[in-house]
């Protein structure tokens, strides 16, 4: 099955993904004008009203034409919508995708039977977080239009699964729209993802280091400076498991090797957006193991710049 039009025309296959508190109208912008797909979660908009008056900025600025020249169009953008009972806002924040017809919804941790509803009353697409066959099988039957895949070294919430065993298993059941999410941050990332059977390629932790994220400069220079070593999977700050920046769990105070595993039934995502600047969510820092790729802060547009020549090269070096 041949992927959504809107996507066949990215200047890349990559999205770059939703980061809890990091993601911003500026850093999507920025992605969408790259000519890749931007997205951010809607519990970043954390001020009543805000979440719509982000949609409107996004609009309003992807509406605007490419320069003379350009030769890639503007990229739509998504909306991540965490499907949880513990979201009170979810209603509220579909409602708000519906009203101002959101190109894409990216859901995650729950079934997401009423994003997909929603979004089929204007043309929407979904595309569902998972980390299992079994979580792949759920989210078909529920009619998403796309897949992720969260893999071994992905960051903030990451799944068990290698990347070639789980796209493997998942493309015996399916033919639609797959996106590969773990530990990728250069052009040749892209291209390996494609020829794992993948559509595209699912970034994160690169644009953490980028000029436009809602990071702290701190945050973004530990992300330039970690290597893969540096990661530590951890359900203790979630109750789903995750991966962390060693050195932002030392900062707060904790050792990284001696963290008390929780569980999913901890998971509570009314007070994770009640308390986002304390300890928890502030100070530690979700990363991949992608880091290992990432050697400056730049602006978003220079990355998805040096992320193509990457790619091209990748393609040229290999013949294709």
């Amino acid at each position: 099955m041949p992927i959504p039009q809107s996507l066949a025309q990215l200047r890349l296959p990559l999205i770059g993904a939703p980061l809890f508190i990091v993601s911003n109208p500026e850093l999507v912008i920025a992605q969408c004008r790259a000519g890749i797909l931007g997205s951010f979660p809607a519990l970043n908009a954390r001020e009543p009203g805000e979440l719509a008056q982000w949609l409107e900025q996004i609009q309003q600025a992807l509406a605007q034409p490419q320069p003379a020249g350009c030769p890639y169009p503007v990229a739509p953008f998504a909306v991540n919508q965490i499907v949880h009972p513990s979201n009170p806002r979810l209603a509220q924040d579909i409602e708000l995708a519906v009203r101002y017809r959101v190109p894409i919804m990216i859901t995650s941790l729950h079934a997401p039977t009423p994003v997909v509803q929603a979004a089929k009353t204007y043309g929407g697409l979904v595309f569902h977080d998972v980390i299992s066959l079994r979580h792949a099988e759920k989210a078909i039957e529920a009619g998403v239009d796309g897949l992720i895949l969260v893999t071994a070294g992905a960051g903030g919430h990451a799944g068990p699964l290698n990347p070639f065993a789980f796209i493997e298993e998942v493309r015996k059941i399916y033919s639609g729209t797959i996106i590969l999410s773990g530990a990728m941050s250069r052009g040749h990332h892209i291209l390996a993802a494609q020829a794992m059977g993948a559509d595209l390629a699912y970034m994160g932790t690169r644009f953490v280091a980028s000029s436009e994220a809602r990071a702290v400069p701190e945050y973004k220079q530990m992300v330039v400076e970690s290597g893969a070593e540096d990661i530590v999977s951890s359900s203790s700050f979630t109750g789903v498991l995750g991966n962390y920046l060693r050195g932002s769990i030392v900062r707060a105070g904790l050792n990284p090797d001696e963290l008390i595993q929780s569980d999913k039934s901890k998971v509570d995502f009314a007070s994770l957006r009640k308390n986002a600047g304390q300890k928890a969510w502030k100070d530690i820092w979700g990363a991949g193991q992608s880091v290992a790729g990432i050697t400056e802060v730049m602006p978003a547009a220079q990355i998805v710049d040096q992320l193509e020549r990457e790619y091209r090269s990748a393609r040229q070096r290999l013949g294709g």
